[in-house]
């Protein structure tokens, strides 16, 4: 009932980041590694969104990746965690997880972060789905969260790591949360029935 399967919002995703990718590729010359250029024009450079109003960074600094490397590994989580998405969120719901999820780590990274912090990469979107996802299903059948809380914490932890921004995994993380529980909260579970039959035979 709730499911965008149909309308397939991962692939586009990934469609769309793969697409980018190749277009800073092209413009900036290099195919392993996003240009400086490049980066500096489409990533989240807070001196320049704080000073000097590049508030659209903070937008498409979720479809640029540093190298080939980082983009393979975020599509390959966006592949196995927005499929799971589809299954759960309408397409308002999927969208409003991923780009809500995206945009706080983001302002969180802006708020907490060094003027000269540079952050690429569609990880806090990523987190956000990640997190929406195992709370969901967790308290859509009425079982505690703490197991789900225990593991994002633990993938969390896995993931962090030298250049690695970590308030943008924990910003998306956290909205992700929030909304997957609310969400869970305010549906009521599906009632199924199921209907069996018996045969007798007649002498």
């Amino acid at each position: 009932m709730y499911n965008s399967q149909k309308f397939k919002p991962t692939y586009i995703l990934i469609a769309l980041n793969i697409a980018f990718y190749v277009y800073t590729s092209v413009v900036g010359g290099d195919f392993m590694n996003t240009s400086v250029n490049m980066i500096w024009q489409y990533g989240q450079v807070n001196e320049l969104v704080i000073y000097y109003g590049q508030y659209y960074q903070l937008f498409t600094s979720m479809f640029v990746h540093a190298n080939i490397a980082h983009i393979a590994g975020n599509m390959l989580f966006l592949l196995i965690f927005g499929l799971r998405g589809e299954e759960m969120f309408s397409l308002p719901e999927y969208l409003s997880i991923y780009f809500l999820g995206g945009l706080t780590g983001n302002l969180l990274s802006l708020l907490l972060l060094p003027l000269d912090t540079i952050s690429v990469g569609a990880s806090g979107a990523i987190f956000a789905m990640f997190g929406a996802a195992i709370v969901y299903a967790r308290r859509s059948y009425s079982q505690s969260i703490i197991g789900a809380l225990i593991y994002a914490l633990f993938l969390l932890f896995l993931s962090s790591g030298p250049g690695v921004n970590n308030f943008a995994h924990i910003g998306g993380l956290v909205t992700g949360l929030l909304i997957g529980y609310v969400l869970a909260t305010r549906r009521k579970p599906e009632t199924r029935y199921t209907i069996s039959y018996s045969y007798s035979t007649i002498p």
